[in-house]
């Protein structure tokens, strides 16, 4: 990324050159390809997934100020323009060369692709805004912006998909660990959305074979339903943590409150009557725990990581690496598990899209509390390039101005500034994920 103006304070160069160095973005979905109405744009950059109310507009939010102060320039306008001028220069300039500025000035080294089985065959499920013809395949991600890609898969679609092909309770249980396997060579990293579906408060024992065949008998009558049931969902986490030992693979969960996307259209009739959308239940226009996958509001189940600690301490002796996604608002219980337990990493995602300049507060709470080599940067971009460089560039100028603070107290040495944007801007992730 490009120094100029990036970094709100003034570093000594070899921190700036650390901050400004490649990153790898553990955590990021696609982005549209395609030209957006202003509606559509948005819609896109809102934690509703909705409209603004009527006589308003979603520029009149941090995410949507810091687009027209930070992304303008990128696309050759000045800072500040009204929102129809810089929404009129990106139809100009089309989606393919917006999406090539914005992510090849966000300075990224390598894209960890969040849905990456969508597009390769493993999934069937093509539609929404992070997954078919309308958003960049991974590969077309990276070469926009001059980035590697790497897959991280989803264990809730690998179970929708089992659920719809097994044909008993029995072949449910090695279907489902086969297709775990056969996602998890191609991957870095499995993923969970646990916490969407039923919350993360489940008895974090293995259930019993037994259990788990009577459990799956019951689903298979009904595969198009979205997976709650306890039984199922912990057989699938724990699964997911044979599989990732197996492999060498870290298992990520949605822990905090991302982009929430609102309802996907085009439904068809599941049991029960709800409506599905191949395989998932509609959310309808306001988020709840049925939302579209890993964007809900947390509802009566609630997100953060506190209530899965018993899961995480079960799993610290299988030697599974956990990591925490978008852990804000509850980042700081989540920057004290990473402290107290050796296989635990943390980011904060999206929240520093979201807080904008505020992101220098996020950054500085997670420094006091998880250790440095346990922090991760994760955009949570999707949807429109905007949000990934967005979090590049928030995620530099919130741990800038945090560096600054210990150096002017004399806390830290500038090598041990260096060496802390180094680990969490790209070396812990090169190394948990063995990239």
């Amino acid at each position: 990324m490009r120094s100029d103006g990036v970094l709100p304070v003034e570093l000594p160069d070899a921190v700036r050159e650390a901050l400004l160095a490649p990153l790898v973005d553990q955590n990021c979905h696609g982005v549209r390809r395609d030209d957006l109405t202003r509606a559509r744009f948005e819609t896109l950059l809102s934690d509703a997934g909705t409209p603004a109310p009527p006589g308003t507009t979603h520029f009149d939010t941090p995410v949507g100020t810091a687009v027209r102060r930070w992304c303008a320039p990128v696309l050759g306008l000045a800072p500040h323009v009204p929102p129809a001028v810089y929404l009129a220069r990106r139809a100009e300039l089309g989606a393919t060369e917006v999406n090539r500025r914005l992510l090849g000035a966000a300075g990224i080294a390598t894209f960890l692709f969040d849905g990456f089985d969508r597009f390769d065959g493993l999934d069937s499920d093509l539609d929404g805004d992070l997954g078919g013809p309308e958003v960049l395949p991974p590969a077309e991600m990276g070469h926009a912006g001059g980035a590697g890609t790497a897959r991280v898969v989803h264990i809730e679609r690998a179970e929708e998909e089992v659920a719809r092909t097994a044909v008993s309770g029995v072949s449910y249980i090695s279907a489902l660990a086969q297709s775990l396997a056969a996602r998890a060579v191609r991957a870095v990293a499995l993923k969970s959305v646990t916490a969407h579906r039923s919350g993360l408060r489940l008895d974090p024992a293995r259930p019993s074979r037994g259990a788990v065949i009577a459990a799956a008998t019951r689903r298979l009558a009904c595969p198009g339903e979205r997976l709650v049931d306890q039984v199922l969902l912990r057989h699938l986490l724990w699964t997911a943590v044979d599989v990732a030992r197996e492999y060498g693979r870290p298992l990520q969960f949605h822990t905090g409150h991302p982009h929430y996307g609102g309802a996907r259209q085009g439904a068809h009739a599941g049991c029960g009557g709800r409506a599905v959308h191949g395989g998932r239940v509609d959310a309808g226009a306001f988020g709840t725990p049925d939302a579209a996958e890993g964007h809900a509001l947390p509802g009566r189940y609630g997100a953060g990581p506190a209530p899965m600690t018993g899961f995480i301490v079960a799993v610290q002796p299988v030697g599974v690496p956990v990591v925490l996604l978008h852990c804000h608002p509850f980042h700081r219980r989540a920057a004290y598990l990473a402290g107290a337990l050796p296989h635990v990493y943390v980011d904060v995602g999206a929240a520093l899209t979201r807080s904008a300049t505020g992101s220098a507060a996020v950054m500085a709470e997670l420094l006091e509390l998880a250790p440095f080599h346990k922090q991760l940067f994760g955009s949570g971009g999707h949807g429109v390039a905007e949000t990934c460089h967005l979090g590049a560039l928030h995620y530099r100028r919130g741990l800038a101005g945090a560096l600054a603070a210990r150096l002017a107290d004399g806390e830290w040495s500038v090598s041990d500034a260096v060496r802390v944007a180094q680990m969490i801007g790209s070396g812990n992730a090169r190394r948990i994920y063995r990239l």
